[in-house]
């Protein structure tokens, strides 16, 4: 059974154990080994829990282990957000998420490896160093939630939970080779997740298989009395698109997104995803989305001004590390100066200046004003449109220390994901082919807000006929 875990998906698991052909105890088990023998090649998971925390549940999922991302509380656990200013501190509740997917009878594998506070797009802005990728150990695994990801991909854990700020959950997913959901703004509780970017933010799945994804959506969605921006919604059951038919439906293709400075391989793999599709009798339009320029310099103006104003509590006070001086003010800067990394600094930076008295106007008003702009551009293409495709990230994974000289660069690596942030709609990356050097490329679908059953339809569709998401890293004999 154990060679064939690795092969199975969270579902299958679940049912094997369902038929007792095994236990979720050998389960935990069998992972909880494999973790511990790739772990140290490729710095995945921060936290290792040595015991299964299932409760038991009921759910389709009930006696599978998970991933978390080391920014989503869980009571009495560590929560370091891959920061050396949180070290030492330990989660004092469970997030909502957390809640119910002990209620659901998942296990806790352990937390996994970020940027930290969610700043980077490579996992290296770590305090714990950069994750590395399982196809290839000398690239980055895309960021903020690349552990998530690397984990899922090396088959360490069957599934994960990541946080998407501006693609956090998908590019890394499109780096490792695996499906990454960042649901409609409000559709999952925010509530313990550590904020960078309050109106951005979103907690979503990260799998191997659309499948498996559906039935993680199911257990993490839903309102939440305790978030403030949750949506009063009944989430349904996703897993009731899976397999639908999708003849028919309407599919945009935004010239912005196929411009210049996307990488050959990408574009020929979108290409042959999109033909795949029109032979399902999809339907495709050529659509613009004119905004789509503006959407770099709005969304880091607005998240790292939301960040700024988010990390003030991280004072060396209250929370972590605490460097002690002659007064308050010396303790206050001498615990930020040797608790955070350079990334948290240049955002913190970046948003005080936005929010200064005399450039706010300037600056973040101004940078509001375009986001709606932006939302405006999907609303509108939305009304004759099923879904959006475009690539989820302009190239393969990168080599690792290749960008961290050139911030700019590597923000670039979010151009085709913050705009679905911004316009707080749904989006997916899927696993759509491999460069000529093996590596994984995802490309990312879109939909209106609370359409994610769409979403499941499409991404069912193409993966009934590939087997991209089936691919497994060359890893050796665990």
């Amino acid at each position: 059974m154990d060679k064939k875990l690795i092969k199975s998906s969270a579902c299958e698991i679940a049912k094997a154990i369902k038929n007792r052909e095994t236990t979720s105890s050998e389960v935990y088990s069998f992972f909880q080994k494999r973790i511990t023998k790739l772990n140290p090649s490729l710095n995945i998971f921060i936290d290792i829990y040595k015991n299964s925390s299932s409760l038991g549940g009921l759910s389709a999922l009930a006696g599978v282990p998970i991933g978390i991302k080391d920014n989503i509380s869980i009571k009495g656990k560590k929560i370091t957000c891959a920061s050396s200013i949180l070290a030492s501190h330990k989660a004092v509740y469970d997030a909502t998420v957390i809640e119910k997917i002990k209620s659901s009878g998942l296990s806790l594998m352990g937390t996994t490896n970020m940027d930290e506070f969610a700043f980077g797009s490579s996992t290296e802005n770590s305090c714990y160093g950069p994750a590395k990728n399982p196809w290839d150990k000398t690239r980055v695994v895309g960021g903020s939630s690349g552990g998530s990801a690397a984990a899922v991909a090396a088959r360490l854990v069957p599934f994960a939970l990541g946080s998407d700020t501006g693609g956090s959950i998908r590019q890394p997913a499109s780096f490792c080779g695996v499906v990454g959901l960042k649901p409609t703004y409000g559709r999952v509780s925010r509530y313990g997740l550590v904020a960078f970017g309050s109106s951005l933010d979103q907690i979503g799945p990260i799998t191997t298989n659309i499948e498996d994804c559906a039935h993680l959506l199911n257990v993490i969605s839903g309102f939440d009395s305790s978030d403030s921006t949750s949506a009063k919604l009944e989430p349904g059951d996703f897993t009731e698109s899976l397999g639908k038919d999708i003849a028919n439906l309407k599919i945009g293709i935004p010239k912005e997104y196929f411009d210049q400075g996307l990488d050959p391989e990408v574009k020929k793999k979108l290409d042959q995803a999109i033909d795949f599709f029109k032979k399902k009798k999809v339907k495709f339009k050529e659509i613009s989305l004119p905004h789509t320029q503006y959407a770099v310099p709005t969304y880091y103006i607005i998240s790292s001004s939301e960040a700024s104003s988010n990390l003030q509590r991280f004072d060396g006070i209250r929370y972590g590390k605490r460097v002690e001086a002659d007064n308050l003010l010396k303790t206050y800067q001498k615990s930020r100066h040797q608790g955070l990394g350079n990334e948290a600094k240049r955002r913190i930076f970046l948003g005080t200046y936005s929010l200064s008295s005399g450039y706010y106007d300037a600056y973040y008003l101004k940078a509001l004003k375009v986001r709606k702009l932006i939302k405006n551009d999907f609303d509108q293409a939305f009304q004759e449109l099923d879904a959006i495709i475009t690539p989820t990230s302009p190239s393969p994974a990168f080599k690792i220390g290749q960008k961290t000289e050139d911030p700019l660069s590597m923000y670039l690596s979010d151009i085709y994901t913050i705009s679905s942030n911004l316009a707080g709609v749904p989006a997916i990356s899927l696993p759509c082919g491999f460069t000529k050097n093996n590596l994984p490329l995802g490309m990312q679908l879109i939909t209106k807000e609370f359409d994610e059953a769409t979403l499941m339809k499409l991404g069912s569709a193409f993966q009934q006929g590939t087997d991209f998401h089936k691919k497994i890293p060359e890893l050796g004999n665990v």
